[in-house]
């Protein structure tokens, strides 16, 4: 054993026993999709005196807080999100009325002098049709008093009714909610006044209190004009008398304010969050709602885990098949690379959603991309040269490996990368897992399975017994395309009218049927019901139009569960059609229920376009750095022939488009670029050994020798994928189909867009083929020092 293959052996135990131990002692942290419980976004609003910016949200974000927490939610979440958005998590609350009611109270909390009893303007009549100025139908006043003209309020003045109804006539705001420094509900055992509220202010709004309080004394006891108002939302939340004791213009001090009154234990400690958490700097909108029922986030754990296990199997059976002994000991690191992603995911407390999960699940059959690379490249250096040894094929193999590998892995990173800055909530989360996936694969690859294919190369057996080993003698499909020698691009143009055929067809599918957005980028409401007797759509149907809701649009979804999917629908309206669904279906529970915003919907789907177009420009520059700017061009062209398929493929079957669908189809543009960066960086390597060989001879070498790497990787994912859409419900399933449609697409474009098109643009291209392997700027200096001979030799040997 080599002193490197040591060192990595010694790595790889290190990090499987602190992965082990993180698995085992830490527990991840799951996304409310997958626990159960609501999620809210809200937006922030300009007021005509203060703006939404950072430091106003972190202020409403503190307010919020201290709502949400009188609600009782077991640790709720609160983040706020960019300059003006906050999003709040609550788990386990399936039923985000009370929540959203609280946090929906947006005015300004105020306090009032109470300048009298109010009159309700002349033009508006009381119930029963008597004019309502207060007085009777024979001018009389209503209470049977004449008042005093000196206390007649100005009827311009703000009017409200108290907690008992009756008109109060207030005073300009005195002293704003910003003021209260503190608000607690106590009981009073000592006094005997029960339950009461005690209010500290700050110390200007302080002087303010005191300074009111002190007019309100200045009246005789009994008089509406010794109370003073607190307002929250055009609504008087508390209209307190001020204490006989109190002495006119003395006031009451901040820290000796208790307001008093027949409270219950809850309408006292009401009082007080509405006091204290009442007053939001400025007003926010609810522009996002997420609910997810707890039995579907355990669904979709549990099914991605079974098709984790069966995928999982599935490909390291495959490759044991191909590759042997060498493929067995890739299992081992495949199982390995298990471990240290998902303790990677724990360790950095990445939150883990259901679309990180199946990025998750996914990664592991892409996972062996790398050692399948690292393989063929052996083989082929056991096919040119038999002689040599076992552990020198090998390690050759890892070091012609590298660059397809790091280039192949840096777009999926960069897939990776717009996933996590320009998708929205829950597929943020793939964006993470997936890029965690791509670090532990490179090292599970690269110092795992390098370790054990290296020792096991070192022995005698493995060395002397070719068919044992894997990689001594080459595949049966690389034997069978060498033997047939297909003459692929004779007339590449052929190739390309077959890609347009397929693309007018997948235009012709979003042209004619459409594309069925989701309302995630649309806007709306789409809410999943189970219900306990089986319900068919038209009855339904018809049931919740009789309860208002006409323009509904009801399907199953699921096993004979029932989507229901409106425009706008609050949470009152919400509780109604599942109300009008129990009638019929018994009963019902909310499985999923997803709000979105106008505004949100539009800004998800310019954000979603935004991101497809970055994706393309990203790549581009890329390739064009790493590659010649005709071998970028065609990639690209490649990668947006397959997105169109994708598309056009989910528009003939009506799938749904939406967050998890851009995922995927992200995902895709990685797989379709890391497929096509394989095959030229194979071709720029044959082509630079042998320049005046033709370009399409090239091409067709190189698509042979790597045909085996692209299919025995693309069965790896789609093992996964299969028991992902099989097993993984309706919350997967779209998912799943559509990266089984990108990887057989992109598969078939990197060869017969990609290639095809790069030999068209070469035709008309004038620079000159690539520099010869270990030639040009990229050689290492050491290298180049090896190659140089003293002026005085003339290079003659004996």
């Amino acid at each position: 054993m080599t002193r490197a293959t040591a060192v990595r052996a010694v790595l790889a135990v290190a990090v499987l026993l602190v992965s082990v131990f993180i698995s085992l002692t830490m527990s991840p942290r799951l996304g409310l999709d997958l626990q159960g419980g609501t999620r809210i976004v809200l937006q922030a609003r300009d007021t005509a005196t203060v703006e939404a910016d950072r430091e106003t949200t972190d202020r409403t974000l503190e307010v919020l807080r201290q709502r949400i927490d009188s609600l009782g939610v077991s640790e709720p979440t609160l983040t706020r999100s960019g300059e003006d958005r906050i999003i709040v998590e609550l788990p386990d609350v399936q039923d985000p009325r009370q929540a959203a009611e609280v946090i929906g109270r947006t005015a300004q909390l105020t306090f009032h002098a109470v300048e009298g009893p109010g009159t309700e303007k002349p033009e508006e009549k009381t119930p029963d049709g008597e004019p309502s100025d207060g007085k009777t139908s024979d001018g009389e006043p209503s209470d049977g008093k004449t008042p005093d003209p000196d206390t007649v309020p100005d009827p311009d003045r703000l009017t409200l009714p108290d907690e008992q109804g009756r008109l109060l006539a207030l005073g300009e705001p005195r002293l704003s909610g910003a003021g209260v420094e503190d608000a607690k509900a106590a009981f009073d055992a000592q006094g005997g006044a029960g339950w009461a509220v005690s209010l500290e202010f700050r110390k200007g709004a302080g002087q303010d209190w005191k300074k009111l309080t002190g007019e309100a004394a200045c009246h005789p006891a009994g008089d509406d004009r010794r109370r003073v108002a607190i307002v929250l939302d055009e609504k008087v939340i508390s209209s307190p008398q001020v204490d006989p004791s109190v002495g006119c213009r003395a006031g009451l001090p901040s820290g000796a304010t208790q307001i008093t009154g027949s409270f219950s234990a809850d309408e006292a400690r009401d009082l007080a969050l509405l006091v204290k958490g009442g007053a939001l700097p400025v007003p926010v909108e609810i522009v996002e709602q997420r609910t997810v029922g707890p039995t579907l986030g355990a669904a979709a754990i549990d099914a991605s885990a079974q098709a984790a296990l069966i995928g999982a199997a599935a490909t390291a059976l495959f490759i044991t098949v191909v590759y042997r002994l060498f493929g067995a000991l890739a299992a081992v690191a495949l199982g390995a690379y298990g471990v240290i992603s998902y303790a990677a995911l724990v360790a950095l407390g990445v939150t883990l959603t259901l679309p990180g999960l199946a990025g998750f699940v996914l990664a592991i059959g892409m996972a062996v991309d790398a050692n399948v690379l690292v393989f063929e490249r052996a083989r082929e250096e056991c096919a040119d040269r038999p002689k040599r040894s076992l552990r020198s094929a090998l390690t050759t193999g890892f070091q012609k490996a590298w660059s397809a590998v790091a280039d192949s892995n840096a777009t999926t990173l960069i897939a990776a990368g717009l996933l996590f800055f320009l998708g929205s909530g829950p597929v943020k989360g793939f964006g993470v897992t997936l890029a965690i996936g791509v670090a532990a694969s490179m090292f599970s690859a690269l110092v795992i399975a390098r370790a054990l294919t290296e020792i096991a190369a070192n022995s005698r057996f493995v060395g002397d017994y070719r068919n044992v080993n894997g990689i001594a003698r080459p595949g049966a499909v690389r034997t069978w395309l060498v033997r047939k020698d297909p003459k692929l691009f004779r007339n590449p143009a052929r190739w390309l009218v077959v890609s347009v055929a397929l693309v007018a067809v997948a235009v012709a599918g979003i042209v004619v049927r459409g594309v069925d957005l989701g309302v995630e980028f649309t806007g709306g409401r789409l809410v999943e019901y189970s219900t306990s007797r089986p319900v068919d759509v038209e009855t339904a149907r018809d049931s919740i139009a009789a309860a208002g809701f006409g323009d509904a649009e009801v399907t199953t979804a699921g096993d004979g569960d029932l989507s229901v999917r409106t425009g706008k629908l609050d949470n009152d309206g919400e509780h109604a059609l599942r109300t009008a669904l129990a009638e019929e279906g018994g009963e019902t529970t909310k499985v999923r229920d997803e709000l979105i915003g106008p505004s949100l919907g539009d800004e998800l789907r310019r954000n979603a376009l935004i991101a497809l177009g970055v994706a393309v420009a990203v790549q581009l520059a890329y390739l064009a750095v790493r590659f010649r700017w005709t071998f970028a061009v065609a990639s690209v062209v490649a990668m947006a022939h397959d997105v169109i398929l994708v598309v056009g493929a989910f528009a003939w079957l009506g799938r749904p488009v939406d967050g998890i669908f851009l995922a995927a189809l992200l995902t895709v543009i990685g797989y379709s670029v890391n497929d096509s960066v394989v095959v030229f960086d194979r071709v720029r390597e044959l082509w630079g050994a042998n320049r005046r060989t033709p370009l399409d001879t090239i091409a067709r070498r190189a698509v042979l020798q790597t045909v085996p790497r692209t299919v025995n990787t693309g069965m790896g994912a789609l093992f996964i994928l299969v028991a992902l859409a099989v097993l993984g419900g309706d919350s997967l399933a779209d998912f799943a189909l559509a990266l089984l449609i990108g990887i057989v697409v992109g598969t078939w474009s990197s060869v017969f867009t990609a290639v095809p098109g790069a030999l068209a643009l070469e035709r008309s291209a004038k620079a000159p083929p690539p520099p010869a392997p270990g030639k040009g700027k990229g050689t290492p200096r050491g290298k180049a020092r090896a190659t140089r001979r003293d002026p005085l030799d003339n290079g003659a040997r004996v």
